[in-house]
Order: C-alpha cells, then sequence, then structure tokens
C-alpha cells in the first residue's frame, strides 16, 4: 500500500517520543465521551473555529475535520540470539484539514492537503486545544493558497466529465472502547532471543533476525458536519527473516510473519521455534538445489499462501478508487482504470471486501473496522463477481461513476490523510477443487504439452520472486526444490487468462502494516505462465568463516 509499515511508524514515534516503563496494560478500557478529555478538546475547538474561522475578503471554510492517532507501542529486535532493540514509546499526532470552496471544487490539493503536527500525550484539555488552534489557523491560510492554486492550474485543461472533490456523507456518532497492549514483553523478548539463535544449527547461515511489534492505535476523528468517532485497535506481529548464499554466491532469503488483533491468539513459544526452526532448514535446502531452468513456459500451481501476494498486488492494489491528478482523464490510477463492468478476473472468481467482518475461520481479521477515518460506515462491498468488476473501494474523494464513499477511506500512521484501502478483500471461487485434485490438472496439463514437469509455488518473496518453488515431475509425481527463478509474465492479464482453477483451502493472513487489512483465497492454478531465471548478479562469499561458538 501507499501507507509507510507499522515498524516505520513505530520508529517515528521512537524518536519522538520518550521511552516510557515497559509495563503494559489490561486489553480495553471503555470510557464514556464526556469523560474522554481528547474528545472533549477536539469538539470544544471545532464548534470555535467553525463560528470564528474567517479571514477578510476569503470565504469561510465549507468543511473542517480533526483526526488524532493516539499511539503506544513496543519494538523490539533480536539478531543471532542477542536482543538489540527494545523500545515502548507513546506519542499522539494530529491531522487538520481546513477545506475551502465547496464539494464540488475545493482546496483539497498541493499544499492544502492539511497539517501534521505532534500532540501532547498529557490529557490536558488547555493544551490540546491550543495546540489544534494553531493547527486550524494554519490549515485554513494554506488551504485558501491551495484553492487559487488549483484554480489557476484547472484553467489549462479541458474536462469533459468533471468529478467532486469531496462526497456528502451522513454524520455518524460511534464511540468505541479506547484499547490497551495486552501482553507481558518478557518472554516474547525471551522467545525473540532463542528464535534468532536457531541459527546455529547451520553455520552457513549468515543473517537470522527475530521482531516483535506490538501497539495500539487510539483514533479520535470530529467534523464540521457532525460525525464524532473513537475507536481502538490491537496489533500484535512476531516475524522472522534470514539469508544465506548457495556455493556459486546466490543469496537466499526466507522470512515470515504473524499478525493479530488480539494477543490472546500469539502462538505458544515452542509454536513459533518450531517454525523459526522449520524456516532455517529451507534455507538449507535452498543451498542445496539446483538452479531453476533458464526458461520455462507452463502450469504453474500456486499454495493458498502463495496466492496471497498475486491477489494482493494484482487485485487488491487495482480495486482502489484513486483519484487521478488535476488534468487526468483516466477514471483511477490503477491498472483496472478503464475496467469497471468488465472481466478482470475468471467467471468462477469473486472478490468482496468486507471489513465489518470480526473474523473467519476462527481467526480475528486485522482488517475489520465499524467506522473508517472519514466517518463513514464500514460497509461490505461486492468488488468482482464471477469475474466481473463491479466497482471500486472509497473513501470520500470521488472518482468518475463512483460518486459516493463505501466506506473504505483509511489513514495510515503516523497521520496521513484517508484514501480508499482494504479492509478484508476475500476471494472465493464458485467452483473449488480439492488440493489433490489440483495437483493432477497440473500434471495432466504437462502431459498434453510434453512437459517433464511443471512448476508449485510454496511461498513469495514479492510478486516476481518464487522463494519456495518446486519442479513437480509428470513421471512420478515428486516435488525437486528449486532456486533461483523469477515470474515474468505474473501480471493482470495473466490472472483475467491464464488462471484456470481455484483450490478449496482458504489462507487467511492478516497484515499488521499501517493501514492493517487481512487478505483469505484459495490455491490457484496457471495454465501458462513464464518462468526464468533471474538475471542479476551473484555476490562474493565471505572470505573467511564466522567466530566460532565458545566451548
Amino acid at each position: 500500500m501507499r501507507a509507510h509499515s507499522a515498524r516505520l511508524a513505530l520508529a517515528l514515534i521512537a524518536i519522538a517520543a520518550l521511552l516510557m516503563p515497559l509495563t503494559l496494560h489490561p486489553k480495553n478500557s471503555p470510557s464514556p465521551p464526556e469523560e474522554d478529555p481528547v474528545l472533549r478538546a477536539m469538539q470544544a475547538e471545532l464548534g470555535r473555529s467553525k463560528s470564528q474561522l474567517k479571514l477578510e475578503g476569503v470565504a469561510s471554510p465549507y468543511y473542517i475535520d480533526y483526526r488524532v492517532f493516539d499511539i503506544d507501542g513496543l519494538t523490539a529486535q533480536a539478531a543471532y540470539g542477542a536482543l538489540r532493540t527494545n523500545l515502548r514509546a507513546r506519542v499522539r499526532f494530529a491531522r487538520v484539514v481546513v477545506r475551502v470552496g465547496d464539494y464540488k471544487q475545493d482546496s483539497f490539493w498541493g499544499n492544502g492537503l492539511g497539517v501534521v503536527q505532534l500532540m501532547p500525550v498529557d490529557d490536558d484539555e488547555l493544551a490540546l486545544r491550543h495546540e489544534l488552534w494553531l493547527m486550524t489557523d494554519q490549515a485554513y491560510k494554506a488551504a485558501t493558497e491551495a484553492l487559487t492554486a488549483k484554480q489557476a492550474r484547472l484553467k489549462q485543461y479541458s474536462v469533459v466529465n468533471p468529478v467532486d472533490d469531496f462526497a456528502r456523507a451522513e454524520p455518524v456518532r460511534f464511540i468505541g472502547p479506547l484499547a490497551k497492549l495486552d501482553a507481558d514483553p518478557a518472554p516474547w523478548l525471551e522467545l525473540l532471543q532463542n528464535s534468532s539463535a536457531l541459527y546455529r544449527t547451520d553455520p552457513e547461515i549468515q543473517f537470522a533476525q527475530s521482531s516483535l511489534d506490538f501497539h495500539v492505535v487510539n483514533r479520535y476523528y470530529v467534523n464540521s458536519e457532525g460525525t464524532s468517532v473513537r475507536t481502538g485497535q490491537a496489533s500484535y506481529q512476531l516475524s522472522v527473516s534470514a539469508n544465506t548464499q548457495a556455493v556459486d554466491g546466490m543469496l537466499l532469503e526466507r522470512s515470515f510473519a504473524i499478525a493479530f488483533s488480539d494477543g490472546k491468539q500469539l502462538p505458544a513459544p515452542q509454536v513459533f521455534l518450531n517454525r523459526t526452526r522449520a524456516l532455517f532448514g529451507t534455507l538449507k535446502n535452498l543451498r542445496e538445489a539446483p538452479l531453476a531452468e533458464e526458461e520455462y513456459r507452463g502450469p504453474v500451481l500456486f499454495s493458498s499462501d502463495a496466492a496471497s501476494t498475486v491477489f494482493s498486488d494484482l487485485v487488491g492494489e487495482n480495486v482502489l478508487g484513486l483519484k487521478p491528478d488535476l488534468g487526468q482523464s483516466a477514471r483511477t490510477d490503477g491498472q483496472y482504470a478503464s475496467s469497471l463492468r468488465a472481466r478482470v478476473l475468471p467467471d468462477f472468481l469473486s472478490v468482496v471486501d468486507d471489513p465489518t467482518l470480526p473474523s473467519l475461520s476462527g481467526k480475528a481479521l486485522m482488517g475489520h473496522y465499524d467506522v473508517d477515518d472519514e466517518g463513514v460506515k464500514a460497509m461490505r462491498v461486492e468488488v468482482i463477481q464471477k469475474g466481473t468488476l463491479l466497482t471500486y473501494l472509497l473513501g470520500r474523494t470521488p472518482i468518475r461513476d463512483v460518486p459516493t464513499s463505501n466506506g473504505h477511506g483509511r489513514a495510515g500512521l503516523p497521520a496521513n490523510f484517508p484514501g480508499p484501502s482494504l479492509g478484508n478483500l476475500l476471494v472465493s471461487s464458485s467452483e473449488p477443487v480439492p488440493r489433490e485434485e489440483l495437483k493432477k490438472r497440473l500434471l495432466d496439463l504437462c502431459r498434453q504439452r510434453d512437459l517433464p514437469y511443471g512448476y508449485f509455488v510454496d511461498a513469495m518473496g514479492g510478486l516476481t520472486e518464487p522463494r519456495l518453488l518446486y519442479r513437480v515431475w509428470v513421471k512420478d509425481g515428486h516435488e525437486e526444490l528449486v532456486r533461483g527463478a523469477t515470474f515474468a509474465d505474473l501480471d493482470t492479464r495473466a490472472l483475467r487468462n491464464d488462471l484456470v482453477a481455484a483450490g478449496d483451502d482458504v489462507n487467511v493472513e492478516n497484515r499488521a502494516q499501517s493501514i492493517p487489512h487481512s487478505i483469505a483465497n484459495p490455491s490457484i492454478l496457471f495454465d501458462e505462465l513464464e518462468v526464468k531465471r533471474q538475471d542479476r548478479k551473484n555476490l562474493k562469499l565471505p572470505e573467511y568463516p564466522p567466530p566460532a561458538e565458545s566451548n
């Protein structure tokens, strides 16, 4: 997504805030809005701004909003069995947006995108209001300049089908409980050390790191239309990354991350250690694996885990209704800009985004929310039905043919302005196929083309890079790990035309990014993809061995 990762946001927090004692609290702490000093300060200052904000000779604002992000987080890393970072920080950011003009054409452009500032973490209402007052004054002055610049810029273009700058929305009042971290850090810090220390089981592992990122974000939002929202969300993520080199110098990397919105769903330490040990084992296997062929064109089967990357990058990114820059006539910025009501997937696949869904298959979904970051209630949206694109995910910035929000305007950390974002992206098949049948179809396709093997992808490191890729031999069905491959034509065209079957399994993946979301999808089979050997130089091996472990 366009926003920074939560890890980067917490790095900013660590710089901006003082370190705090490592004492974490019970999960949720409900408090009535009238007892919340942050909401009181925001509402009081918004009322004052609505009645008093006016420059001589300049139109009054037609819209004002305040949003506050209260972030409390713990981030830690261990490498080679030793803890190297351990930071706890608390910070508040605010963004103030003032819009001059009207819903059809306003100042939200250029330097009129609002003002971001750190806020006091103490609940001193006067201090909070003072900060909001200064930010509002600055945002209003910037908005008046931005509208003038925008109108001058628009004179350079001839707009055939103008689209409003901002969509109207009904006022919403939603006050949820405040979120607090629900984890004792001590055992998790020990787990990071123990898991990264497993590199000692393989002396050829060059890098091994385990990380945690536990944080809560309490979001406050009020606007001049009468909306008042407070929501809280927790995020608990554990990750491991490691690399090694093959004898020819090829860098081989593996990683995994698991994320939950409920600390009680974090895995038992032994489960996490077993998964880390298994990941390190794949690095040894990759070192010993043969290189992929220089060129292959044929059937490729993706596990449901690997397919998550495919659907995230090729569907998730392109169903966002991103308004193009001034003067551009496209419907959106994505590759589906001209695909509305056209086929973008096989007709047996459908996609919905449903942020109202709190869990799936017993797993809490991080993409669940009640109200988006523009004060619009979350909505289930049928995005693709039987392969046909029906609509886009949208916030309150309209695009051509989609004039209103469908509750998907969300703001990334630390205090970005909202834009269309995923919630819970759910991919389903009307013709699900059992896993063994998918493998049989893969081999049948290979036989039809006189190919000795097909490919099975079990893990991805990006859209073009399979991290775990296996040859599946037609003769006996056995799988052989290979390394050094890349996909040459895995794109939206291939997803539309070359995907021929989907499994009956479902992988649920939580992504604890700046804008948390979830993806659920089955395994998929392509009848033809191009797999090539990586075209990049290998690194030199270390000149001398690593330090020996002391007795």
